[in-house]
């Protein structure tokens, strides 16, 4: 895992140094070019030489007349001296501090009214001071930036070989749930496939033994869990069915499912849209700002902006129940290659991510066609992004090269702030989810069939000064 490392702040010994370079002291102790304790011969005892004496000494003229009359006389008087105030030496006492009487209380009332404009006047003008900016207050040892709490796995999907293809948190933020099913080729549709959760605070967790397992008759390709209900939780099937189960019904959790008929989807749900479009739909994000406002990932790669406002029929290949509208408003520069991801941020109104084959992660406006930004953070697939629920500048990515990728954009545009290795053979990462109750918590889903719930630092979920500035003025890019 590679971290960043971070300004250090000043201990007592560094400070006593800058306030030396300020004032123009200078240190004493031995070093290049400076005298050190010397042996004075003469007298026999230690003893720092004067400045004077090391001048004489450099011009090559000897002093020492004086040595006799200094001898061990006033040497010896002042070791005494000072073993004698060691040995009188008592315990100070303690002062204690009377409050104020009430003849005080009206004049202490009338100085903080003096000094209320000034303290005011600099305290806002070290509020605007950018003297600190990059540095952090550090009261205690610097703490590890990312640590893996558990690792989640169902051992008899696992020996299937099933991949975790999608990751939701419950609403409560205290159940995670994963979807078993594969993403590489294969036909698959006939493979028996697993729902199963996990609740964190349970006491006794067992990390390999799920607290909830739903069997399903085709591989998942998707999850989420209701946004009130925490039990509940839909499914998207490679055969084309969307499933709900109510997971504290152990015996019969299915509550609903589409079916398969003329008005249901034909291929694999990957995401959660409603309607038939012309186009591969590979992904979804809707806008925390705009519930009718959404972002679609296709297959060709573009990101469009879509809603659920639209008036204008949609173009149907066949003949359909239930009136179809054409969503799509706008579209996007493209990707290399199919979007396997996007994300709307919760911070921003017009800004969201996308991921893909192509590596790429872009950050777009809505307002323009062309991404913000493109970064490179794999030589392999991206196929998750996440921004996160609580920090404007920080979402995380995952790769097909087995890694979860940090972000802070306010310490760097080009590198991630963390890399964290999932798995150490390399097998890709599908799928990653912050939590947004518990905000220190973010899971991620592998290819060898494993959850692992990393805990984050608070550098990752405490914001940054002038951050959603920073973000503001990030978007308004657009307009340059």
């Amino acid at each position: 895992m590679a971290t960043r490392a971070q300004p250090r702040p000043l201990s007592p010994a560094g400070s006593a140094g800058v306030a030396a370079l300020a004032t123009g002291g200078v240190a004493s102790g031995p070093g290049p070019g400076r005298p050190g304790l010397l042996q004075d011969e003469t007298l026999g005892v230690a003893s720092v030489p004067s400045q004077w004496r090391a001048v004489q000494g450099i011009r090559g003229e000897t002093k020492s007349c004086q040595t006799s009359s200094i001898a061990t006389a006033s040497a010896s008087a002042q070791a005494r001296n000072h073993v004698d105030a060691q040995v009188q030496t008592e315990a100070p006492v303690p002062v204690s501090v009377q409050p104020p009487s009430r003849d005080d209380i009206p004049r202490l009332a009338a100085f903080l009214r003096r000094v209320e404009a000034m303290v005011i006047r600099e305290l806002n003008k070290n509020w605007r001071s950018h003297a600190f900016d990059g540095f952090e207050v550090n009261w205690t040892e610097q703490q590890q930036m990312v640590s893996c709490l558990y690792t989640l796995g169902y051992p008899l999907a696992q020996a299937q070989g099933l991949h975790v293809t999608s990751i939701s948190w419950n609403s409560t933020g205290s159940v995670v749930a994963c979807a078993y099913g594969r993403l590489d080729h294969g036909d698959w549709g006939t493979l028996k496939s697993f729902v199963c959760a996990w609740n964190l605070d349970r006491r006794g967790l067992c990390p390999r033994q799920p607290s909830a397992v739903v069997e399903v008759p085709s591989a998942v390709l998707c999850l989420a869990f209701h946004p009130t209900q925490p039990s509940h939780v839909a499914g998207g099937l490679y055969s084309g069915e969307v499933l709900v189960w109510d997971l504290s019904r152990l015996e019969d959790p299915l509550l609903w499912r589409t079916g398969l008929t003329d008005d249901t989807h034909t291929d694999p749900v990957s995401q959660h849209p409603r309607g038939e479009t012309e186009v591969g739909a590979t992904a979804v994000a809707f806008s925390s700002f705009d519930p009718r406002l959404f972002i679609l990932g296709t297959e060709g790669g573009f990101p469009l902006k879509c809603s659920l406002a639209a008036r204008e029929a949609a173009l149907t290949r066949m003949p359909s129940s239930v009136p179809l509208r054409a969503p799509a408003q706008f579209t996007f520069s493209p990707h290399g290659g199919p979007i396997y991801s996007v994300s709307c941020s919760p911070f921003h109104r017009n800004l969201f991510l996308s991921a893909g084959t192509d590596g790429h992660v872009h950050l777009y406006s809505m307002l323009q066609a062309p991404p913000l930004t493109s970064l490179q953070l794999s030589l392999k697939y991206l196929f998750a992004v996440r921004w996160s629920p609580v920090r404007p500048l920080v979402f995380a990515a995952a790769s097909g090269e087995g890694d979860v990728q940090l972000f802070d954009l306010q310490k760097s545009s080009q590198k991630p702030t963390v890399l964290i290795k999932q798995t150490q053979d390399e097998s890709p990462v599908y799928c990653l989810e912050f939590n947004s109750q518990h905000t220190q918590l973010l899971a991620a889903g592998d290819a060898q069939g494993t959850v692992k719930v990393w805990q984050l630092s608070t550098e990752f979920t405490e914001q940054g000064p002038r951050e959603a500035e920073d973000l503001d003025r990030l978007a308004a890019e657009v307009a340059t």
